[in-house]
């Protein structure tokens, strides 16, 4: 089981972590336990092991400064974790889990950290590592793998997912987790990764402050954990949660800004598997293409000709529509000081749906072809799609 030099940690005398510590200890001493059949480890021993002890250490066995308070601090973790539908920890009674959520806010304020939060930001840089090396050991690693190699049991490996789970759910720990998916390879964070990803869904609904953190965060871990698998479920579920919350806050322009810039890898992974979300997508598209927010409306262009280069859709219910507001977007943009740079977006989405072929576009253009509003529209939109017709 990983153990956590915490430096940030330091200052907390040792005193005040047995004061913090002892509800917990008897808490975990008096809860039923029985390993299940076939487990290598007991996760209750597990946990004590992170509780410091009573007795004071020897001189020669002096530990790292700060590490008690880590240990501690991953303990609560664990428990305030723990769930029925998690089998390391479904024994977790509630005494243990009251008296944990009760320690956390104690180290919080005995470290002189404004919030839970704010401590695990702290020592997040600290904490982490030891979680992350416990299942690199873990993993089965075939290029690399000695042959004999003694590797942590699999219960030491659940327990760090779920311990990672919760300082993730903690939102302002968001951010501190953005360089794991940067530095830690997928095979690492495979056994993390449904923990991980539950996490960053329970997190979306997060304060306006830190949504873009979150975003993400969310996006690179789902993109680095399931790029290969674009049939993930995970990709409808965090794709589902993002669309859920921007649906309750359509004009909440911070928000849209953010998920417009920070999406687009999702889109690249899903591909056609798009085609699914593609109600609330556009719902929301159409609204947006028509803001005072000049970003949100090329964002918002940017993102569209995205999915209909990925999905190449032919026929869909959306297109009708779609060209329709392209072109009142266009009628619209003669008042933007951007207009040109916007123009350009809409002629590209309109020459890319021609390309498509599909009889639902050419039914729709005919609508406009005699609108005097949109001669120079038409005029361009021709001269491109002969362009694009040339050998």
């Amino acid at each position: 089981m990983p153990h956590a030099a915490a430096t940030a940690a330091a200052a907390l005398p040792r005193a005040s972590l047995l004061v913090i510590s002892a509800p917990l200890r008897d808490s975990l001493a008096a809860a039923p336990y029985e390993p299940p059949a076939g487990a290598s480890a007991s996760v209750k021993s597990l946990l004590a092991s992170l509780l410091p002890s009573p007795s004071p250490p020897q001189p020669q066995l002096q530990e790292p400064a700060g590490k008690e308070s880590g240990d501690l601090l991953l303990f609560c973790a664990a428990v305030l974790a723990a769930s029925p539908e998690y089998p390391a920890l479904h024994w977790v009674p509630a005494s243990l889990v009251g008296a944990a959520a009760a320690a956390v806010n104690e180290l919080a304020a005995a470290g002189g950290w404004g919030s839970v939060g704010d401590m695990v930001v702290a020592v997040a840089p600290e904490v982490v590592p030891p979680l992350k090396a416990v299942v690199k050991d873990s993993c089965v690693d075939a290029d690399s793998d000695e042959i004999g190699a003694v590797k942590p049991p699999k219960e030491h490996a659940a327990v760090a997912a779920h311990q990672f789970r919760w300082l993730v759910s903690q939102v302002q720990g968001m951010v501190s987790f953005v360089h794991i998916a940067k530095n830690v390879k997928a095979t690492e964070l495979s056994l993390y990764e449904d923990a991980i990803l539950d996490a960053c869904c329970q997190n979306i609904p997060a304060d306006d402050e830190l949504w873009y953190q979150v975003i993400e965060v969310s996006v690179m871990l789902l993109t680095f954990t399931q790029r290969s698998n674009p049939r993930s479920p995970w990709y409808d579920r965090m794709l589902s949660e993002m669309l859920g919350h921007l649906e309750r806050q359509p004009l909440n322009k911070e928000r849209r800004v953010a998920w417009l810039t920070l999406i687009g890898p999702v889109f690249d992974a899903m591909g056609l598997f798009l085609l699914a979300h593609f109600r609330r997508l556009f719902s929301l598209f159409f609204q947006w293409m028509h803001t005072d927010d000049n970003k949100t409306v090329l964002l918002t262009l940017k993102q569209i000709h995205a999915i209909i280069k990925l999905t190449w859709i032919r026929k869909s219910p959306y297109t009708l529509r779609l060209v329709d507001e392209l072109v009142l977007l266009y009628k619209e943009s003669a008042t933007r000081s951007n207009r040109e740079i916007m123009r350009d977006h809409i002629l590209e989405i309109l020459v890319l749906l021609q390309n498509c072929k599909g009889h639902q576009f050419e039914e729709a253009w005919k609508k406009h072809e005699l609108d005097p509003d949109l001669t120079m529209l038409l005029s361009t939109f021709n001269k491109l799609c002969i362009k694009n017709s040339s050998p």
